[in-house]
């Protein structure tokens, strides 16, 4: 039971310290785009974007499936003391990536000025050579991440991404600055050039670490046992773990891209006008930066939760196994319950702190953010049960189940776009329907492979009665103050909204302890746990 406990602190510490860690890039990444976008304009940001459209597309392959299944098969074989072959896991790992890179770096440096005139945006191509480092340097940071993560050590990965989108930051904005008065395409490349010098310094920062650490690494290579598999075994192996895992992230947003294809044409079969249709799926844009914050937080308890699983899964500890699904998927309601119906419940009020100069735009926009917000719960739920499902070796059955699920996307999308009344809100219950089929497929599928039996009461009913006394008090708070103090200025409002998420949070953080959805003994397998519990054990018993 020690080891247990030990391993679910490594759990829950991780997942916070990669929270933080994705908490703090997040910021900066709206700190960096709010100044770029004003410096350069409309047209340094056609180069930018499209060479951050590229990048994209071609980094997803070392950043969505590899590092998962290098974490995988490094914790697998850890946790059977055969630490040789998982640094080997590691070091095939540096090859192949370094071989993906060496790939996408290729024809994006070299093949700039044709990719650029295929997009008929000619001078973007000087942008898309001062990306294509970083098709390098993110591969290598990407392997380091999964080993690191494998073993269940979280800091290495939050400390270098952090140092990559601090030094992005700052050398894409000096950059941009300095390079504006040669014109708006060298700007742009510039600032693009940010990634290639924010990947270097991730890496670099990664490296030292694991440099630093080798004593550790070579005493467990002195005394673990050995596996015989050859290079091009383990290489097979981490491409047939990654392949679904990379097919399953880009699903969404294919599904997103048919979206946007089909959502104005049907508007406009249905009677709307192109101003109108173009209008109504503006609005949609209002919305999703909001509902992707929580997935910060959550997608980090997700990632911690594969080599935990997997750890105990290879050892055949199916104790363990299930203490962590429970836990995972806890977790995960106990964030994402607060923050769907917090932003629910105060819609238009969030949307008007953020964009006060559009309150029109904002009202339009609160109901599909309130009904949006409900799929924070679902794919909270659905990256536990997710992750968990990548961990016990079943990483194709998550495809499926979102492919089924977009599917039905699809179906109730086009059904409900028609129908006049509820027009693009059709759009936000079709991706409500896509997450619900996804999530109820894959708790099936998690209940097959593990046999875990999840306690509903504690992992749903205390998190939803919590939220419920939170979201009253969010109403009621927000409420009293447009009484108060009126909400005739802009600053009136902005003060009534913080006053209501901070007694929120307040309600519902004395809530989870008063009804025991979470415990003070697991507060203290948080960072700083022991003082965080040295205050909660004031007000509640443990």
């Amino acid at each position: 039971m020690a080891e247990t406990n030990d391993s679910r602190g490594k759990f829950i510490k991780g997942a916070a310290v990669l929270a933080a860690a994705g908490l703090f890039t997040k910021v900066l990444g709206a700190v960096f785009r709010i100044p770029l976008t004003g410096l350069i304009g409309a047209n340094g940001l056609s180069y930018y974007n499209v060479a951050y459209a590229v990048y994209s597309a071609l980094v997803v392959m070392s950043t969505a499936g590899l590092p998962i299944a290098i974490s995988r098969m490094v914790s697998e074989h850890m946790a059977k003391k055969e630490y040789r072959y998982a640094h080997k896991i590691f070091r095939v790992s540096l090859i192949v990536m370094l071989i993906i890179g060496a790939v996408s770096f290729i024809p994006t440096f070299f093949g700039a000025d044709l990719i650029a005139h295929f997009v008929r945006n000619d001078r973007a191509a000087l942008g898309l050579r001062a990306i294509a480092p970083a098709l390098v340097f993110v591969p290598l940071f990407s392997s380091f991440r999964g080993y690191f993560n494998g073993r269940q050590n979280m800091v290495p990965t939050a400390i270098s991404e952090m140092s990559e989108q601090f030094v992005r930051v700052a050398t894409g904005l000096s950059l941009a600055y300095l390079l504006m008065p040669k014109g708006p395409e060298y700007a742009a490349a510039g600032a693009t050039f940010g990634a290639s010098a924010g990947a270097f310094a991730g890496l670099l920062v990664i490296w030292l670490i694991y440099t630093f650490n080798k004593a550790l690494t070579y005493d467990d290579l002195a005394s673990g046992s050995q596996n015989t598999d050859s290079s091009l075994t383990i290489a097979k192996e981490l491409l047939v773990i990654s392949i679904p895992i990379i097919i399953g992230s880009e699903m969404m947003p294919i599904m997103n891209l048919i979206d946007s294809g089909m959502i104005m044409r049907i508007l406009q079969e249905s009677g709307w006008t192109p101003e109108e249709s173009k209008y109504m799926f503006g609005l949609l844009g209002y919305c999703s930066p909001l509902i992707a914050l929580p997935w910060i937080v959550t997608q980090a308890v997700g990632v911690s939760m594969v080599p935990a699983v997997s750890r105990a899964y290879g050892l055949g500890n199916m104790e363990e196994v299930h203490e962590h699904v429970k836990l995972g998927y806890r977790t995960t309601m106990i964030i994402g319950m607060p923050c769907a119906l917090g932003m629910a419940v105060l819609a238009l009020p969030i949307l008007k702190l953020l964009y006060w100069s559009r309150p029109d735009e904002c009202a339009d926009a609160a109901p599909l953010l309130a009904v949006m917000a409900f799929s924070i719960i679902l794919s909270s739920n659905m990256q536990a049960s997710t992750s968990v499902l990548q961990a016990v070796g079943k990483q194709m059955i998550p495809v499926r189940n979102l492919f089924i699920g977009c599917i039905g996307k699809f179906i109730v999308t086009y059904i409900l776009l028609r129908v006049h009344s509820i027009n693009i809100m059709g759009a936000c219950i079709g991706t409500l329907t896509a997450y619900f089929i996804a999530m109820l497929l894959n708790e099936l599928s998690v209940k097959k492979y593990t046999g875990v039996a999840i306690d509903y009461v504690k992992t749903y009913v205390k998190p939803a009665i919590a939220t419920a006394l939170m979201s009253v008090t969010a109403a009621g708070v927000y409420k009293a103050g447009e009484v108060l103090i009126g909400i005739s200025g802009r600053g009136a409002a902005a003060v009534c909204t913080l006053l209501a998420v901070m007694c929120a949070v307040v309600v519902y953080v004395i809530s989870v302890f008063a009804i025991h959805a979470i415990s003070v003994d697991e507060l203290q397998d948080l960072p700083a746990g022991d003082k965080l519990a040295r205050i909660a054990s004031r007000f509640v018993k443990k």
